[in-house]
This record gives structure tokens, sequence and C-alpha cells, in this order.
């Protein structure tokens, strides 16, 4: 995350910092030739390092001409904090909203358990929890950018060549386990209404339903990706690109188009199934840990049939299940469905 904090400063932050907190004007002998070049004369001590060897982003002279330099935490806290939250958005967004248009079956949207005001409502509980996910996260981030990470940028930094490839399997391994138990503890009656039951409100969840979580939730299950560089040794663009890989990964199983017709992966089935029968298929992206955790649900083959996965023969069967696992489960039923009539109109 120091690259893009890097570019970010560059491009963005430099100028506002520099603009709401200016740093006081240097000494007329101030050695350094950069400053003393400078029209602003601005006192820093701060050096420019590049955040990778790969590429970089000369910094302007705005980068010395804020009292708070970049490498000041209070700076990085607010900076990174504002970037997750950002970037984090922008990715739900673009993501979100092209696998709705694409990929998403609409149809589903008839479905009994389809929620009255279903999409504007999980795009509103997504812009309400990515804030606070990203504060509960930024000390993480603030950590890795600050060195305490096992983060790395070239190959000679890292174990060797052979990690380069072998990390990315490691990681999913890593926070495959992680998430599992996480996901299945935050089923346990103890927290499940007030922290995990937000995101179960989506029975037929949408793609825009992938980040609409309760925050501590969000945050919960987001542990294992920033525990594992503090573990073991990762490349900083791997970072960046898993990042991406398990925000798409996280939409894509909320799509409602079930490809993975694989005992394997953990897919949009296995994730529909986890949505209305609660209480199985807590995986991320295996059904390892569910099988042997005994918490393994096998999606219906009807779902893998684009005749028979839309059907009412099929959706009741899964309203039944539905209904039976709430008494169960949230004792009540307090969520406000889509009127029938409105459906047939869609």
């Amino acid at each position: 995350m120091d690259f893009v904090l890097e570019l970010t400063d560059t491009f963005l932050f430099d100028y506002i910092y520099t603009w709401a907190l200016p740093a006081r004007p240097a000494p007329y002998d101030f050695p350094d030739k950069v400053l003393a070049n400078s029209t602003a004369r601005s006192f820093s001590s701060w050096q420019f390092k590049p955040a990778s060897s790969f590429f970089s982003v000369e910094p302007s002279q705005a980068a010395y001409a804020s009292a708070l330099d970049r490498d000041n935490i209070i700076r990085q806290s607010i900076s990174l904090f504002f970037i997750f939250w950002i970037f984090g958005a922008i990715v739900y967004f673009i993501f979100a909203t092209l696998s709705y248009i694409f990929v998403f079956d609409k149809k589903t949207m008839e479905h009994p358990k389809f929620l009255k005001n279903q999409v504007w409502m999980e795009i509103k509980q997504a812009n309400s929890a990515l804030p606070g996910m990203a504060l509960l996260t930024f000390p993480a981030i603030v950590a890795e950018v600050r060195g305490y990470s096992k983060l790395y940028d070239t190959s000679a930094e890292g174990p060797g060549r052979w990690y380069d490839w072998f990390q990315f399997p490691l990681f999913l391994i890593f926070t495959d386990l992680g998430i599992y138990w996480i996901h299945r503890g935050l089923h346990h009656p103890s927290v499940y209404k007030w922290l995990h039951k937000p995101h179960h409100k989506w029975i037929m969840p949408t793609p825009f339903a992938s980040h609409a979580f309760h925050p501590i939730d969000g945050f919960a299950q987001s542990i294992p990706y920033h525990v594992f560089p503090f573990i073991f040794p990762l490349q900083k663009f791997a970072y960046l690109g898993l990042f991406v890989f398990i925000n798409f990964w996280t939409i894509m199983i909320h799509d409602g188009e079930y490809m993975a017709n694989n005992p394997i992966i953990n897919g949009a089935a296995c994730h529909s199934v986890h949505h209305f029968a609660f209480n199985y298929n807590y995986g991320q992206y295996t059904t390892l840990w569910d099988r042997l955790g005994g918490s393994y649900r096998a999606p219906d083959q009807a779902m893998f049939k684009k005749e028979e996965k839309q059907s009412k023969k099929l959706w009741d069967q899964q309203a039944k299940v539905m209904e039976k696992m709430v008494v169960e489960i949230e004792g009540a039923d307090d969520r406000v469905y889509e009127p029938t009539e409105s459906k047939k109109s869609q």
C-alpha cells in the first residue's frame, strides 16, 4: 500500500496538506538544494525514497511544503483511512455495477424472498459500512507502510523467485481457513443478530450485497488478509492485486450466476445456499474447510440448469428452507418483501 500512498501523495495529498498545514519558512542558510531552489522555501528534513524499484513518481515541491511530511504517522493514518475507504468504494461500485448489468440475472428479483427496494438497501448498507471498515482497518495498513510487515519489493528481497509464485496459493489457503472460522463464529447466537444479521438480510443477494455488512462484520472477515503479510512474506504488487481480487471474488459469489458446479470451488451457488440456509458453506474460496468442519451443503443440481434455476418449484424449496432456518436462528422474520404484483410487473 506504500506505492498507492506515494501516488496519492504526489498527485493529491501533498497539495492538500500544504494548503491545510503549510510548513514554516526555511532558514535562509538551509543547505538542502531542493529547498534552496524552492519558491516556497519551506523547511522540511524529509527525503524522498521510492516505494518500489519498479516504478516511482518524483515528488513536486509541494511534498516539502507541509508541516506534516510524508513520513508523519498522523498524516499517513489520515491518508490511508481515506485511501482505503475511497479505493474500496471505487472497486465496489465498478465491479458490482458491471456484474449487476452484465452477469446478474434480473429474474432473480422475482424470487419470493427478494426484498422490497433491495438493491437500493444493499448499496446504502455498503456505503454506510465502508468508512467504518476503513477506520478499523487503517492501523494495520499504517503498520505495513511503516515497515512492520514482511512485504517486499523485488525477488532478491524475498525468499526467492519460487516464492513469487508460491505466495498466491499460500495466501488463498491461509485466508480461506481464517475466514471460515471467523465467518462461522459470526453465526454464533451471541453475536449473530447484532453483527452478521445485516448481511443475511439479503436472502437472494445481488452483486451490491457483496459489501453490505455491519462494519465490524466486514472488518472481522478481512482480518486474515491483513494478518498474512505480518506472518508470511508478500510482494507489494501481489498484495495490491490480491486486494482487488478479493473484492472481485466477494462480488462474484453474490452475482447469482451459478457457473462453478465444482465440489471444490465455493462459487456463487454455494454462497447462495449460505444466504438462504444460513448455517452452511462458510468458506470463501473452497469447500475444503466446510467439508472438514461438517458445514458443507451441496447446491441443488437444478441451480446449474438454466431452465430450472429460476423455476417456482426450486424457489419454493429455497423459501421453505429459509423460513425454517429463520425461526431457528432469528426467532422471527422482520424482512419486508417485494409484493408479488410488483414483481410480476418488473
